[in-house]
């Protein structure tokens, strides 16, 4: 799974959208979030749009590389989890989705 955050609504969903036609991933689920961070020296407090994104680590090169190419921020968060287990039939979906089957 694969973690980033978004100005608003429609940037996240413009990259939710390309994500998936690319299928670097099967699924991508949008919160919205408040942030608090360190920036430039200074204390931040932004309404965000926190990315959910469920791939492969097969893909997870190649979504990176997408999501840096498009991203509005300087440096958008981009945090990749390990997925260490899950149902499989899920876990199948996520793999024949990517087109990634085994990993």
């Amino acid at each position: 799974m694969v973690i980033t955050t978004a100005p608003g609504r429609e940037v996240a969903e413009k990259l939710a959208e390309g994500i998936l036609s690319r299928k670097l991933a099967a699924c991508v689920q949008m919160m919205a979030i408040r942030s608090f961070y360190i920036w430039e020296g200074e204390l931040q407090k932004e309404e965000e749009v926190a990315l959910h994104i469920k791939t492969t680590e097969a893909r997870y090169s190649e979504l990176e590389a997408w999501i840096k190419s498009v991203h509005p921020y300087d440096v958008p968060e981009i945090i990749r989890l390990p997925i260490t287990g899950g149902l499989p039939g899920y876990l199948d979906w996520v793999d024949s989705t990517t087109g990634t089957p085994g990993v």
